[in-house]
């Protein structure tokens, strides 16, 4: 059953300059999802209109079947339910932890405060630190508190700005592990933005990338990941190189390195100049292949190596190789091409191909440039 549901709404500026418009979602209660694209694209406007801070010009917002925003009318944050951890924390420093967690409670008993501020000190690991300021606090210490002080109010959505941008990359990740779990065992929904997509990954259940104000797709990691519905998620996530190629049948592609076929349907007119995505896992290495590529850049990851590769050509691709392998810059290391999911997207600068009947080669298509033959 969706909880929040966002149909077709548009945010503007004061001078009337669109920042997001058709801008539609649905969360399901109990699940996360994450906002996740570049700076300025939109996503924190979305996340200040469903709080209550930012009114839409159009479309409308509904929340446990009652519509808190539209053009017309909003309803104020304060009775959304809604509850908000922001990107700075946002902490009263003159404030110890009890008073901050308690801030938004005021017509509890002191008892109950206590009560409350316990239980949430102990699902966020900060168990004896509620005389402690904001200054005595770590920055992860402080985001934690930033989270117990949202959740105090019981909220049925929590929205996330950022949360973990300003700390260090190893305490980022676990910290994100750790809020999933805390939200997960009290059901609570959430709406994260982030631009950050490791730290989406990790927490979402669904993830709507956004580029200039609109949902490019909203969908599982996996198939973000997998599936990708455009050419800007397929180069957002993840790594990759594009490939040029021609569709040769119905789901496979004539590249320089021969043909590659995957899981897709495409139904492309045969020989439509196309570039097909290859990420790291899709290169596999084989000493014992033909296919030979020279070593051009390396960065060592622990696990494995991801090696920037020259094909003959010219044209570079990327490769994870098991640690364990140690090439050096000019090596040359023999490949295969394991793309299970193959993501293929038309080349809009080149016409469709026709294939001649005294063509050399069956597969080829005429005219195909030295940069786009296979060996």
């Amino acid at each position: 059953m969706a909880l929040l549901e966002l149909d077709k709404i548009a945010c503007r500026y004061d001078n009337d300059e669109p920042v997001v418009e058709e801008f539609s979602f649905s969360l399901n209660e109990g699940d996360i999802a994450c906002l996740l694209g570049p700076s300025g694209c939109g996503k924190t406007t979305v996340l200040r209109a469903i709080a209550g801070f930012v009114q839409p010009s159009a479309g409308s917002i509904n929340l446990a079947d009652e519509q808190i925003a539209s053009a017309k009318r909003s309803l104020p944050p304060e009775k959304r339910r809604v509850g908000m951890v922001f990107q700075d924390y946002a902490l009263f420093p003159h404030l110890n932890v009890f008073d901050n967690i308690t801030f938004g409670l005021p017509e509890l008993s002191r008892r109950e405060k206590h009560r409350t501020c316990e239980e949430l000190l102990a699902l966020v690991k900060l168990e004896g630190y509620e005389k402690r300021y904001p200054h005595e606090l770590s920055g992860g210490q402080q985001q934690r508190v930033a989270l117990a002080r949202a959740l105090a109010p019981d909220p049925i959505l929590l929205l996330l700005d950022e949360p973990f941008s300003s700390l260090d990359v190893e305490l980022r990740r676990g910290l994100s592990l750790e809020v999933r779990d805390i939200l997960k065992s009290r059901n609570i929904s959430a709406v994260m933005v982030t631009h950050d997509q490791e730290e989406a990954f990790a927490v979402a259940d669904r993830i709507g990338v956004v580029n200039e104000g609109l949902i490019q797709q909203w969908d599982t990691p996996y198939n973000l990941y997998h599936e990708p519905a455009t050419r800007f998620v397929a180069n957002f996530i993840g790594q990759g190189v594009f490939l040029a190629g021609y569709a040769q049948g119905e789901n496979g592609v004539l590249t320089e390195l021969g043909p590659i076929k995957g899981n897709r349907c495409y139904n492309w007119v045969e020989n439509t100049p196309v570039e097909v995505l290859l990420r790291p896992d899709d290169v596999v290495h084989d000493d014992s292949s033909d296919k030979k590529a020279e070593v051009v850049a390396k960065i060592f990851a622990g696990t494995a190596t991801l090696y920037t590769l020259r094909l003959p050509t010219g044209s570079l691709i990327q490769s994870a190789f098991p640690s364990h392998h140690d090439y050096a810059i000019g090596d040359s290391v023999g490949i295969r091409i394991e793309a299970d999911h193959l993501i293929i997207f038309r080349r809009e600068d080149k016409p469709v191909m026709h294939p001649s009947a005294d063509s050399e080669l069956n597969h080829e298509p005429p005219g195909l440039s030295e940069a786009d033959r296979p060996d």
